[in-house]
């Protein structure tokens, strides 16, 4: 059995939210490969990748939005960070350790949502 398939399994999931789900769905997709498309109305939305899954909320308050983030941590955030610059995802900040010894990389989704991703620094 896979750890996928483990009914005893807890998975976190964020529930973010969105101005705009069409915007949001296609920024997710088509710049940061949540290319799965799990469930979608025009008040929410569900997207996924490998090893990630994120859902949206509607709301008109971009103040919401603009004080709102995730953090994602793993080993394979490297990849990840190679993978958006060859996808020139707008706002990308390059990797750097932070004072709190987890080397990090941020991106902001057309909204104002904070996407913080980070691992512990490679010697």
């Amino acid at each position: 059995m896979s750890a996928l398939d483990d009914p005893d399994r807890i998975e976190v999931l964020p529930v973010l939210p969105s101005l705009d789900i069409a915007e949001t769905r296609d920024f997710y997709a088509g710049k940061l490969g949540f290319a799965e498309l799990v469930y979608e109305t025009g008040d929410y939305l569900i997207v996924r990748r490998p090893g990630m899954e994120l859902h949206f909320w509607l709301t008109d308050d971009r103040t919401l939005c603009e004080r709102t983030s995730v953090y994602l941590r793993g080993g394979g955030i490297g990849d990840l960070h190679r993978e958006f610059t060859a996808r020139d995802v707008p706002g990308l900040t390059p990797m750097s350790v932070r004072p709190w010894n987890m080397e990090e990389f941020y991106i902001h989704d057309p909204h104002g949502n904070l996407l913080r991703f980070g691992r512990i620094p490679q010697c």
